[in-house]
């Protein structure tokens, strides 16, 4: 379910401006990006690697390598923002293919 909400999005632009983000079930982006099909993408891929690592162990390994590696080098990321402009990508991906990026650093 895509959720457009300013607001949300604004509270959470701490240390980044947030356009978009996952939220087990949800999309959330922020009112001006309804035909930004590009940041949807790279939020569907999140849903993917999401559901595939049954939403906690996504948000565990998640904060750990942003802890660790910072935001831009968090491997869920590299899939994403490697891939957020090929809008077939969701299906041609294989399971498990954030931790590729992972293991090829």
């Amino acid at each position: 379910m895509i959720i457009y909400n300013d607001k949300i999005l604004k509270r959470l632009s701490i240390f980044m401006e947030v356009y978009g983000i996952t939220l087990f079930p949800f999309i959330i982006l922020r009112e001006g990006h309804r035909e930004d099909k590009v940041l949807l993408n790279h939020e569907k891929i999140h849903l993917e690697q999401q559901k595939e690592l049954l939403v906690v162990f996504f948000y565990i390994i998640y904060f750990v390598e942003w802890l660790f590696k910072g935001y831009r080098n968090i491997s869920f990321e590299k899939e994403a923002y490697n891939n957020q402009y090929n809008l077939d990508y969701l299906k041609t991906r294989n399971r498990y293919d954030s931790f590729k990026t992972f293991r090829n650093r």
